[in-house]
């Protein structure tokens, strides 16, 4: 298939001669004596390839030529653009590719040059494009987050995160251990301009106040007894990218003011340095406290808190997702021991569904890991594989008092799988809708 290429030459006799020579190496010549014309005609035919004479008129000066030039690039930045100047004009010629022209070549012109130099703009014109087809192709498959689940709550959680993600907010992640948190801020990480740069996640509550201080903001050597050489901090290693701060409601208050500062100001100082740098960082946080007591405790600095909830987003629990937890089972086997087609019985759904799975989604992967090795061959899934621990007694200490709490609970599971909707509520559990009614307010669910 010809190759469109855009020659803009007024010149017609020397436009006459090269012709034949571009057509027979596979271009297809679209010839153009003007701006006005080699615009239109760009327009109509866009170009892979221009051979642009920087002398054109009504002026026959370079403003002609660069006016051309800017305006092809400003429609389609991919556009390689081989500029043609004057004996001695190296000034021009750099200019121009300096405004982005892929090459220059100065008359006059050597036809063996000029066809070398059009197939390497060719060459660098298809590699680009399949770059950029490969990275589509890429950002298509990738799973983002891998997040799983249809129940109203989760969906809210989710709908929020993509809103968020293509601006530079940061985003505090809450939720109870196991809800998912980490997925989610990768989730937001590559839906935002920065998911092609680092995503980098320290645990604020693994590391002693001195070692998180160091790991966050690097040191220099001999800052401190056992720094034997400088170090990078993970500031400085998710530079342009996204920092993930899991619990960092643990986060001691000396450290909180330093990363207050960073925050502030957009620069960090190493451990031991005396220069600060500066850096580009989108913070994501995470916690599985509740920030907002520990900020009137005195536990948490609250222009901190105020600085890390640009937007709060607010995972829920799964024994909140209804038959999410049944979608989440079914993926959890796929990745299993021992693989094979495992599936869930009936009576392992109705156990799923009861249990109150305090572990949340951790709790239920170990679950199917070990469903799957216990079943074995057998493939079909029973409750007596699933190991799950009896829950707590729940509240109270008489029988009508656990009984209200765990009635309790199945309404509020129910209203979470039915997305808030009383009437399916109330069929899922064989009741009539004021029956809910009467029950919702009788144990004060909204």
């Amino acid at each position: 298939m010809a190759t469109p290429l855009l020659w803009v030459e007024d010149d017609p006799a020397l436009r006459r001669v090269y012709r034949p020579l571009l057509q027979a190496e596979g271009f297809e010549v679209t010839e153009a004596g003007d701006p006005a014309e080699a615009l239109a005609a760009a327009r109509r035919a866009p170009p892979q390839v221009v051979l642009l004479d920087l002398m054109l008129p009504p002026s026959q000066t370079t403003a002609e030529g660069f006016g051309v030039l800017d305006a092809l690039l400003e429609r389609d930045p991919g556009t390689k653009v081989v500029v043609v100047t004057g004996a001695g004009a190296r000034t021009t010629a750099l200019e121009a590719v300096r405004r982005g022209a892929h090459d220059f070549l100065t008359k006059p012109v050597d036809p063996d040059v000029l066809l070398v130099v059009l197939q390497r703009a060719l060459a660098r014109a298809r590699l680009e494009a399949q770059v950029t087809s490969l990275r589509d192709q890429l950002a298509q498959a990738r799973p983002r987050g891998s997040m799983i689940g249809g129940s109203a709550p989760f969906q809210a959680a989710v709908d929020l995160a993509d809103r968020v993600a293509p601006t530079d907010l940061p985003v505090l992640v809450t939720g109870e251990n196991g809800t998912g948190k980490e997925l989610l801020a990768r989730r937001v990480h590559e839906a935002s301009r920065r998911s092609e740069r680092p995503f980098v996640a320290v645990n604020c509550g693994a590391l002693p106040p001195t070692l998180l201080e160091s790991t966050l903001f690097g040191h220099v050597r001999g800052a401190f007894t056992g720094a034997d050489r400088s170090r990078r901090g993970l500031f400085q290693e998710a530079h342009t990218g996204t920092l993930f701060l899991d619990e960092v409601g643990e986060m001691e208050p000396p450290t909180q003011v330093r990363l207050l500062r960073a925050l502030e100001s957009g620069e960090i100082l190493p451990v031991g340095a005396d220069r600060p740098v500066t850096v580009d960082v989108r913070i994501v946080s995470a916690t599985n406290r509740k920030l907002e007591e520990m900020v009137s405790t005195g536990a948490f600095r609250d222009d901190l808190y105020w600085r890390l909830r640009g937007i709060e987003i607010t995972l829920p629990p799964l024994r909140d997702r209804g038959d999410d937890v049944l979608l989440l089972a079914r993926h959890f086997l796929t990745d299993a021991p021992l693989g094979g087609p495992h599936t869930l019985s009936p009576r392992a759904e109705d156990a799923l569904r009861a249990h109150p799975w305090p572990g949340n989604l951790r709790e239920l992967r170990h679950a199917m890991q070990r469903a799957a090795v216990m079943a074995g061959p057998r493939r079909l899934i029973e409750p007596q594989d699933l190991g799950l621990r009896a829950p707590d007694t729940p509240d109270g200490d008489t029988l009508a008092e656990q009984v209200e709490a765990l009635e309790r609970r199945a309404i509020a599971a129910a209203l979470a799988a039915e997305g808030g909707n009383r009437t399916r509520a109330a069929k899922r559990l064989g009741l009539s809708r004021q029956g809910l009614l009467n029950k919702m307010a009788r144990f004060e669910l909204e």
